[in-house]
């Protein structure tokens, strides 16, 4: 805190993600970072660690996991995660924990995808984790789960600037990308996934004939709409490469290469595998029982269970997709997520650079999708990213994390005048709650959309369900950004940039704020501004203990 009478408090760097960000970030992860990254899937519990280099960048796997926990098998006739499903997916936790200390991990990253979006208790074991295990488990939407794949593949092979189709089968979805190695040009999730079919639609052993071809028509028809998009995004001339992740497409793999030549394919990273390969593969599955596909080399039994309905998603994307081969990538989200951490903290600048501009280009459409006021919220951003930057490390000890997340909430707190205006700033809440921003963990869209929602009318408060849920830390920063942005929000009454700029001193002996105000227009005493400003202070004041003074400068 700074003692001295009357003290400038620094210059306002306008940009959601400024050069100063990454260097910062830089040099606060200077050093090798070992890094845990870990999944929770429908079938199974991944982890990845590995040794972030950030001089390179790079990174390297020093330790993998994987546990078939099958937490998609839910309870009989509901859509809830069984008790004894929830038990193991934290057992398995626990020791990816346990090993990931081991390894001396610095960071853990945990993400959940459809079994626990789609679960009706899917909180309940969410909230029964960070209790019992003491991890984070941030829930991703089918899109961003998508764009992190996409980031994974992106780190394990060239896609030398080719039109690639990525195809990931899960236990609960199956995620379609498509990719040159720059921005993605498309992203899909379908609900159809190895586990879901397998207990939705098989009930014989072996599959039965009649059975079998129901599980192709209803795959077909589910694929098909994200298959033909897809080819809508392809250029005059470009012919479509395909690329396969998950566990049940190198489990297919092995099973067409031993076929083929007695002996699995090693490496399997970069093995290909062609469509007539895979259908002769599929036959012969289709035929065996479960007992006779356990005796398979390299099968799990867990795998043996659920090949056959996978089998038919790979199946028929290709076949949709008019590919007759695909490549296998061993790296997927768990890699992805890797990637995207160096992203947000600023460790890649130039390979995959676009990605970093990912939450920006987000948020952005989705302003765009509810015809939000561009130059009133680029206004209001320029002057809540002024006081957040003038008071930093004098106020608060916020970072660029922060800053980028109520920069997003800026340009999105008045979208819910998409609804109606009245009570809009909790429509505000709910549609960048719910409107799937890319690039951002479901913990920074909660605190995005508590921001926004807390640009006006009451201040935040523990009898709020929504801000009540928030952890200690996260209820901090909600409560101290939005009071930023009413000030912010105040100071462009009229919408119309009456005011330039303005520099915020800080007086400690009176514990006084003040802002000094440039106006665009000489002769505008943007009389309207600081009435509006003064009427919204009172929540800085409080959050920062702090009185705060509106002047015209000079």
């Amino acid at each position: 805190m700074v003692d001295s009478a009357t003290e400038p408090l620094g210059q306002a760097i306008y940009s959601p993600s400024p050069a100063a960000t990454s260097i910062e970030l830089r040099q606060s992860l200077q050093g090798d970072r070992i890094l845990a990254a870990i999944d929770v899937g429908t079938n199974s519990v991944h982890m990845v660690v590995v040794k972030i280099q950030p001089d390179l960048p790079a990174f390297t796997i020093i330790g993998r996991e994987k546990d078939t926990v099958r937490l998609g098998n839910f309870r009989p006739g509901t859509n809830c995660l069984s008790d004894e499903a929830m038990d193991r997916g934290i057992a398995a936790l626990k020791r990816c924990q346990q090993i990931a200390a081991s390894l001396n991990a610095d960071d853990i990253v945990t993400v959940a995808t459809s079994a626990s979006r789609e679960a009706s208790n899917g909180q309940v074991f969410i909230d029964r984790v960070k209790q019992e295990v003491g991890l984070d488990i941030n829930l991703i939407s089918g899109l961003e789960e998508a764009r992190r794949i996409y980031l994974g593949v992106l780190s394990g092979m060239e896609l030398h600037g080719q039109p690639h189709g990525i195809i990931d089968i899960g236990g609960g979805s199956t995620e379609i990308i498509l990719g040159t190695g720059e921005r993605h040009r498309f992203l899909s999730s379908t609900k159809v996934g190895a586990v879901r079919l397998n207990a939705q639609m098989i009930t014989t052993n072996p599959i039965s004939a009649e059975e079998f071809l129901q599980l192709q028509a209803y795959v077909r028809g589910r694929l098909e709409p994200n298959t033909d998009e897809l080819k809508t995004k392809l250029g005059a001339g470009e012919s479509l490469s395909l690329v396969g992740t998950s566990g049940t497409i190198e489990s297919l793999a092995i099973v067409t290469a031993i076929d083929k030549a007695g002996a699995a394919p090693d490496p399997i990273n970069g093995y290909t595998m062609t469509l007539k390969e895979l259908e002769r593969g599929i036959e012969k599955l289709r035929r065996m029982s479960f007992s006779e596909r356990l005796k398979l080399p390299d099968i799990s039994a867990r795998r043996a269970e659920i090949i056959v309905p996978g089998a038919v998603i790979l199946q028929e994307a290709m076949r949709l997709l008019g590919v007759d081969r695909i490549t296998i990538c061993e790296h997927a989200l768990r890699e992805g997520l890797v990637v995207d951490w160096m992203l947000t903290h600023g460790l890649i600048e130039d390979r995959m650079q676009y990605q970093q501009s990912v939450r920006e280009r987000s948020v952005m459409k989705a302003a765009h999708k509810y015809r939000v006021n561009m130059d009133h919220s680029k206004v209001v951003a320029k002057f809540a990213l002024t006081l957040f930057d003038q008071t930093r490390n004098i106020l608060h000890q916020w970072g660029p994390i922060e800053r980028e997340l109520l920069w997003a909430a800026t340009m999105l707190h008045n979208c819910g005048h998409f609804v109606s205006h009245g009570a809009h700033h909790k429509h505000s809440y709910y549609l960048i709650r719910n409107g799937e921003l890319l690039g951002f963990t479901s913990t920074e869209i909660e605190l995005i959309a508590n921001i926004g929602r807390y640009h006006r009318k009451s201040q935040p408060k523990l009898k709020h369900d929504a801000y009540k849920a928030l952890t200690k830390e996260n209820r901090k920063i909600v409560s101290q950004l939005s009071a930023m942005l009413r000030v912010a929000v105040g100071l462009d009454r009229r919408r119309l940039g009456a005011i330039a700029g303005f520099q915020t001193t800080f007086t400690a002996k009176k514990r006084q704020v003040t802002i000094r105000f440039t106006p665009n227009h000489p002769g505008d005493s943007c009389e309207l501004e600081i009435w509006s400003a003064n009427d919204k202070k009172a929540c800085f004041e409080a959050e920062f203990d702090v009185s705060l003074e509106f002047q015209p400068a000079g």
